[in-house]
């Protein structure tokens, strides 16, 4: 009978971290799109005001070229901190363990 019940315990622990790991991967997933989201409304209130000072009923090459470039540097400065502070949180719960 006990060989029993470690069974069923066993498999509800493992239900459970199943559980857990798909909370997690959902958690993670929203935290990317709401971090997406962020990064699109910087780049259009920052980039806008910096290339179109005065909008106008027309876009010419000069708007879309400041537009573009600012938007990759935008996106290259964003990802450097991204890393670094990715890096930075991993080795945190590593030095935790």
């Amino acid at each position: 009978m006990s060989s029993l019940f470690g069974s069923k315990n066993k498999d509800a622990a493992a239900s459970s971290e199943d559980k857990k790991a798909f909370f997690m991967k959902q958690v993670k997933q929203e935290l990317a799109v709401a971090q997406a989201g962020e990064l699109i409304n910087k780049i259009n209130d920052n980039c806008f005001d910096l290339c179109i000072p005065k909008p106008g009923s027309t876009f010419d090459k000069s708007d879309k070229a400041c537009v573009s470039k600012c938007m990759e540097r935008y996106m290259d400065a964003w990802n450097v901190v991204s890393k670094t502070y990715i890096a930075r949180m991993k080795r945190e719960q590593e030095a935790l363990r």
